[in-house]
């Protein structure tokens, strides 16, 4: 007969159904935890790839070395200052005067008038 309390009215087994139901929430937690841990490293992992990327790798056995964002930067920059080094004119030794002075002995050969002169360094460039 139920007591309405909540119990079977047998001490032994009224513990063992605690302890069973302590036991099933500390492994549902435990699962959880391991789940949320598992997903927390891949997370993890991701950010310490971010972080590699950013501050470059060294090189190891068999790999080279990977160079970092700030270093990528500064090859990009001097790259970018030889190339802008030579669009401009600049008294000669660039590919611009170059160009410029072909296109000069070209109009000279070819009887047509002389083409204009280069633009300055300032960036007066007319075309």
């Amino acid at each position: 007969m139920p007591l309405g309390d909540g119990t079977t009215g047998i001490g032994p087994l009224d513990t063992a159904v605690v302890w069973a139901g302590a036991a099933i929430a500390l492994a549902g937690a435990l699962v959880g935890g391991f789940r949320g841990l598992r997903r927390l490293l891949a997370v993890l992992r991701r950010l310490e790839q971010v972080v590699d990327d950013w501050q470059g790798v060294p090189a190891r056995p068999g790999v080279p070395a990977r160079p970092g964002v700030m270093e990528r930067l500064d090859t990009i920059e001097q790259r970018v200052g030889i190339v802008v080094h030579e669009v401009r004119p600049n008294g000669g030794a660039s590919l611009r005067d170059a160009v410029h002075r072909v296109d000069c002995r070209t109009a000279e050969l070819t009887g047509n008038q002389e083409p204009p002169p280069p633009a300055t360094a300032s960036g007066d460039d007319p075309g």
